[in-house]
């Protein structure tokens, strides 16, 4: 997925526009059962809530996920954070991706009484790129990481939630910056808890590098590309990575054309964003982490972030949680989400 959202990244960022009512006797019977709660006293039923916050002069929305509670309860809370690229709230690039990866995961933590908050980040759905839209390649990683900070903010302060029981949660690029959050953050505003789920667990363009020598294997071992040709293509990957990290131009001459617009992309107005993110190593980062529940997965079945890429980072934080049958979109074959990632969700607490 990093290279298919590389392009779109580019694409996107050049572009430069992106009463109460109490539920029913038997309902609350249900929503409460194995929580010790009792059936009197006054219950707000669950609902989902536009919000917003503004951060370097951009007003960001999202989606503020609230379990049923008692009236004035303060629950445990998580951050939601999405993958690369123009990845929505929900965890879709839409109209042609729609995996609902973060949707499903707060729909998964409402399960568990645990109020969720999503957010379009820069360059996506409501947000836009907002103070970023007349110099979008001035936009760099460290923008989002302080977006995701005013989001965890905003959610620490909100009245139905417990403000010292606040988790921060990622998917792949979004498990990163979680990370990220949970080293660097202030004694006041530490995070309660820590899940990486398929995160970019080492160094971007090293992921990318590993991704597009892997589909240089493919093609000439299906013929499509002579040992030759491959070899070539794999030097050039490599020198356009260090052009790249070196601030240098990047030569794409010697690339296939699919390839050659690949690198021209990223060379492009989105560079600052790519180099930025890519200076980022994440076992160096959790090394700073104080001691905090950590849930981190892998999906044996997923070709953007193998389970490999994640072995020092999981050296790192002590355990690793890999999850059978399961791709990128923390999905099974048939769509539904990995019920080994909901039960290790439901046995997390903080």
């Amino acid at each position: 997925m990093i290279v298919k959202i590389a392009v779109v990244l580019a694409t996107a960022v050049s572009a430069a526009a992106a009463g109460v009512a109490l539920p029913p006797v038997g309902a609350l019977a249900a929503s409460t059962a194995g929580f010790g709660y009792h059936e009197t006293g006054v219950w707000v039923p669950a609902h989902d809530e536009e919000v917003s916050f503004v951060v370097d002069g951009t007003t960001t929305f999202g989606t503020l996920q609230v379990p049923a509670r008692r009236r004035g309860e303060r629950l445990p809370a998580a951050l939601l954070l999405p993958g690369s690229g123009p990845t929505d709230r929900d965890g879709n690039q839409p109209p042609a991706f729609a995996p609902n990866t973060i949707r499903d995961l707060a729909r998964v933590l409402e399960g568990d009484r645990v109020v969720t908050l999503r957010f379009d980040k820069y360059g996506t759905g409501r947000t836009g790129l907002g103070a970023w839209a007349e110099r979008p390649q001035e936009l760099d990683y460290p923008a989002f990481v302080r977006q995701a900070a005013a989001a965890r903010d905003y959610l620490q302060g909100r009245g139905e939630v417990a403000s010292r029981r606040v988790a921060l949660a990622g998917h792949s690029e979004g498990a990163m910056t979680a990370l990220v959050l949970a080293a660097d953050a202030p004694r006041d505003r530490r995070a309660a808890a820590l899940i990486m789920l398929q995160p970019l667990a080492l160094r971007m363009l090293d992921v990318l590098a590993m991704q597009l020598h892997d589909q240089t294997r493919q093609l000439v071992g299906s013929g499509g590309m002579s040992e030759e040709e491959g070899r070539a293509v794999d030097r050039a990957i490599d020198v356009a990575v260090d052009d790249l990290r070196g601030g240098r131009p990047v030569d794409t001459t010697a690339m296939p054309p699919a390839l050659a617009a690949l690198f021209q992309a990223l060379a492009g107005p989105s560079r600052r964003f790519i180099t930025s993110v890519d200076a980022v190593f994440p076992p160096d980062v959790a090394r700073r982490l104080r001691p905090m529940p950590v849930l981190l997965t892998c999906g044996a079945l997923d070709p953007q972030v193998p389970c490999h890429t994640t072995d020092q980072l999981a050296a790192v934080v002590g355990h690793r949680v890999v999850l059978p049958g399961v791709g990128h979109a923390m999905t099974g074959a048939d769509g539904t989400f990995s019920p080994v990632l909901t039960s290790r969700l439901g046995a997390l607490r903080w």
